[in-house]
């Protein structure tokens, strides 16, 4: 809801991404990522952000606040949403690991058995080499 509320609010101020990163003290990757809501703001730059925009916390925030005393409620909502975030991206890093070591392994299995299977074809031809000599010789002795 922040993301959303973030995007519709910096419009209608007529905002950039790049002019309120700067207002801010952010780069614009940063406002990018709040409005995607792949990350979120800390108490402070939630605060900042109210500001450069003239709106309240609870507005960027989509709850009604009605007191001083409920920001640490909108702190334990920041805390939440990245909690989720972070439990997120942690399924998506052991995916991306799984996928690795799954290819890795298909990689090194398959580089044995070229190593395997070329070797075998060598000694399969150097044991062909020594049955045709020895059949070569028996033909020799055959015609004598």
């Amino acid at each position: 809801m922040f993301n959303e509320n973030l995007k519709t609010i910096r419009k209608s101020k007529g905002f950039t991404q790049e002019e309120l990163a700067i207002k801010i003290n952010v780069v614009r990757q940063t406002v990018s990522k709040w409005e995607k809501g792949l990350s979120v703001p800390d108490a402070d730059a939630l605060q900042r952000i109210a500001e450069v925009l003239d709106v309240g916390v609870d507005e960027l925030l989509g709850a009604q606040v009605q007191t001083d005393a409920d920001k640490n409620e909108i702190a334990e909502q920041l805390s939440r949403i990245n909690e989720q975030l972070v439990i997120k991206n942690r399924r998506w890093s052991r995916f991306w690991k799984i996928v690795g070591i799954i290819l890795l392994g298909s990689v090194i299995l398959n580089v044995l058995g070229v190593f395997l299977y070329g070797f075998n074809t060598e000694s399969m031809s150097s044991s062909m080499e020594v049955e045709e000599s020895v059949i070569d010789e028996g033909y020799e002795e055959m015609e004598e």
